[in-house]
Parts: C-alpha cells; sequence; structure tokens
C-alpha cells in the first residue's frame, strides 16, 4: 500500500517526530481536526448520529460522549498508520474494510480531501513553526495511501449494491 512515491526514511521520521508531539493528546488534537472539518465542510455534520439523533450544530456534536469516541477512533487509525510506516500493507484490509464502513453511512469519496485538509490544519496548529513545508508533504504521502487504502472499500462495494 503506497501512495504511488514510498515515504523516505527521512518522512518517515518526521512523521514519527511530530506525531509524537500530537498523539499526547488525541482527543484535544481530535477535536481541532473536527473543529476544521465542519467549518470547512458544514454538510458533513448530519453524517454524525448517534441513536438517532440529529446535531443542531458542529458544536452539539463536537461535545457529545459518542462523538469524542468517534474522535479517539479516527486517532487511533493515524497512530497506526505511524507506527507501520515501515509496513503500511499490513493495514491494507483494516483500512479497506473502513472504507466500507464509511461509504454504508453516506461517506463520499470527495469528503476525503477535506478531511486530509483538515489534518494538516490540526497539525499546524499543534506543531507550530515544527509544521514545515517538509513535514506536511510527508503526511499528504501518508494521508494519500491511507484514502487509497480505504477508497478500495468503495472499488469492492459499489454504491447502489
Amino acid at each position: 500500500m503506497e501512495s504511488g512515491m514510498p515515504l523516505t526514511g527521512g518522512q518517515r521520521a518526521l512523521i514519527r517526530e511530530s506525531w509524537r508531539r500530537v498523539s499526547g493528546s488525541p482527543e484535544q488534537h481530535g477535536l481541532v481536526l473536527f473543529t476544521r472539518l465542519f467549518d470547512l465542510d458544514p454538510d458533513l455534520l448530519p453524517l454524525f448520529q448517534y441513536n438517532c439523533k440529529q446535531f443542531a450544530s458542529p458544536q452539539e456534536c463536537l461535545s457529545a460522549p459518542e462523538f469524542l469516541d468517534h474522535i479517539r477512533k479516527v486517532m487511533l487509525v493515524i497512530d497506526a498508520a505511524v507506527s507501520h510506516l515501515e509496513n503500511l500493507s499490513c493495514l491494507e484490509e483494516y483500512l479497506c474494510n473502513l472504507g466500507k464502513k464509511h461509504q454504508a453511512v453516506g461517506v463520499k469519496i470527495e469528503s476525503f480531501s477535506t478531511v486530509g485538509e483538515s489534518l494538516l490544519y490540526m497539525l499546524e496548529k499543534c506543531l507550530g513553526t515544527a509544521f514545515s513545508p517538509e513535514v506536511q508533504e510527508a503526511w499528504s504521502k501518508l494521508y494519500s495511501a491511507v484514502v487509497k487504502a480505504m477508497r478500495r472499500g468503495w472499488d469492492t462495494h459499489p454504491e447502489g449494491d
């Protein structure tokens, strides 16, 4: 599972170091990511429902215990990708199934670019001046590889099936 061009050793080191600085507060940093996501695309809010409850606002969603659990899960997926930088292919089946789950709840593939933008925003806000163009490029390559694997969930489960 690669994004076309494999990550270099230097890129893997940049990802690991930057993630080490972020991963200590996954919920806090996940809130930054999802706040940005809803700022960029408020139409994603209805995708998050728990017990058939629609959230009236992003703030209501972001403070719901069920959504905070979702944030923790998202951060764990990122952590798994960082932990397996040397062998991302071992996550292939898991990410493909995760893609299927996202398709089943109505997520559109196009939304992953907004999620990627939100991830980079979160990293920039959390890392400050340590968020260099090289760090951004490394994370973009990793995210691209993760999304490519998740897209296979769509490819193996076409919409309307």
